[in-house]
């Protein structure tokens, strides 16, 4: 497993991970797939469009419209404000994604990407990348 290291500068915010997840990879001796994987309760990963970058930023306004800020939250942690919209923007992601490998290269679409999803941010992420075999 390898560690990738994302550092957010928006409160919700997709951030493109997919060279990052390809040179964790490194050498895969024959892996699979790869799974990718954020240890945290408010942010996700999924996999879209990165040939436009309008793409990440419609779904970073979407979700906040989806799940908004204004409804009266039970969960207070943050003395800024609730960071309950956050965690259900999260589980309207997942935590984890699979990636089928050709040659030890992701076999992504040709505009697919990897996006980590900030939703309580700005922050310093983790996200875990591990080779199966």
């Amino acid at each position: 497993m390898q560690q990738i290291t994302v550092r957010t500068e928006r409160r919700t915010q997709l951030v493109d991970i997919t060279n990052s997840v390809q040179e964790a990879l490194g050498e895969t001796n024959g892996a699979a797939a790869a799974l990718v994987y954020v240890p945290h309760t408010t942010a996700g990963v999924t996999i879209n469009e990165h040939s436009d970058p309008a793409v990440a930023r419609d779904l970073e306004s979407a979700l906040e419209k989806v799940v908004d800020d204004g409804w009266d939250w039970k969960h207070i942690e943050d003395p800024d404000g609730p960071n309950a919209p956050s965690h259900i923007r999260a589980s309207l992601m997942s935590p984890q994604i699979l990636v089928p490998l050709q040659e030890g290269r992701l076999a992504l679409g040709t505009y697919q990407g990897i996006f980590f999803c900030e939703f309580d941010g700005p922050r310093e992420r983790k996200v875990y990348v591990t080779p199966l075999a």
